[in-house]
């Protein structure tokens, strides 16, 4: 058995997210710096792992997070409520009517074409998530009591405070103590760290953080942003990856973390924002498993797309235990969340299915 999951059974949930939920403010095709109009999603790098497994496969999930008390905290809410996730691990926190202290997270994000390549402003400074310490969560009932077969979160969030950091080792060293799964997003940004002593403290976090992760989820730049390993051969000029070099390396990450039971890379060749090559790789028990290959991939809309492949991922290894069926899941997931607006998944399990059977385009009626 390559994953050993708790019975089902024996738990409430099966998964729940840890990290920070924001509001993305999206001016449709047009730009940020000259919209009148915003349309409003809600979205977060591990929240976006739960609402895909809710919404596209089914299963029961939850995110722990913390919003300020006001409208805004009330309409992420409703949103998420919307995406069918649990809310019962939200923490409400007092606004003191400004947002001295705790306020909540906006992302601005335009959705780029062609050569216009996409753009992210985030306004996250102080949101009551960032503000979280440990021993706010009971993380002994929600594993210990409730029950959950599968925990995910990410450098993102690890990446918000000092604090963060601290409660995601928190929360992993309880998921470990009852059996829980966990993976983590390396999701390496340089503009969350650059202010706390980039690099160098991404791998200070992330290297204490991977002792207790189970799946890794990362491309070959946050392995070595966050992990501090290089791969050979690379082609920085032409952002190329090679990947027999790749595979070298993660023999090597598999050494220095041999806890880690898989680990999963989105393979991303990006022509012009509308265009990209889409595939993954998974590594498990020594061997290489190669996702679907999707080239020339029309992308609508590509954030989230590394999420909903994340998503897709964890299905295939909570329903069938088998790296290869969970790559092509993961990839075809995410695909097929980059042809929509959002940062979250509309797709259907059915529709899925669909994209790994080879089916093409054609109007389904």
């Amino acid at each position: 058995m390559l994953i050993g999951l708790r019975d089902k059974k024996d738990c409430a949930f099966d998964m729940i997210a840890l990290g920070e939920v924001m509001l993305r403010l999206d001016p449709g095709d047009g730009r940020i710096r000259n919209a009148r109009s915003f349309r409003v999603w809600e979205g977060g790098g591990e929240y976006n792992v739960a609402r895909g497994l809710r919404r596209a496969f089914g299963l029961k999930t939850a995110v722990v997070t913390a919003f300020a008390d006001n409208d805004i905290g009330r309409l992420a809410e409703d949103l998420i409520l919307q995406g069918g996730v649990a809310t019962d691990f939200i923490i409400w926190t007092p606004y003191d009517g400004i947002g001295r202290t705790v306020r909540n997270g906006l992302n601005f994000t335009e959705r780029g074409f062609g050569i216009r390549g996409a753009v992210g402003v985030s306004d996250r400074g102080n949101t009551a998530i960032s503000q979280m310490k440990p021993g706010e969560v009971d993380w002994e009932y929600i594993f210990g009591s409730l029950g959950v077969r599968w925990l995910h979160t990410g450098g993102i969030y690890a990446a918000l405070s000092e604090n963060s950091a601290e409660v995601v080792i928190e929360a992993v060293k309880a998921a470990k103590k009852y059996g829980t799964v966990v993976s983590y997003d390396l999701n390496y940004r340089p503009s969350l760290w650059k202010g706390i002593g980039g690099k160098e403290k991404a791998r200070q976090v992330n290297k204490e953080i991977a002792k207790y992760i189970d799946v890794m989820i990362g491309n070959e730049e946050d392995f070595t942003a966050c992990l501090g390993f290089e791969v050979e051969g690379n082609d920085e000029e032409l952002r190329t990856l090679n990947l027999d070099g790749y595979v070298k390396m993660l023999g090597e990450v598999t050494k220095a973390y041999p806890n880690f039971k898989v680990i999963a890379t989105t393979l991303r060749t990006v022509r012009t924002a509308t265009v990209n090559d889409w595939s993954a790789v998974v590594y498990a028990d020594g061997k290489v498993y190669n996702g679907l290959s999707l080239p020339g991939l029309e992308i609508y809309d590509r954030v989230g797309g590394g999420d909903s492949f994340a998503s897709g991922l964890i299905y295939g290894l909570i329903t069938y235990d088998d790296p290869q069926k969970a790559v092509n899941y993961g990839v075809a997931h995410g695909a097929f969340a980059m042809t929509t607006p959002g940062d979250t998944s509309t797709a259907s399990l059915k529709e899925v299915e669909k994209i790994i059977a080879g089916a093409g385009a054609r109007v389904d009626r």
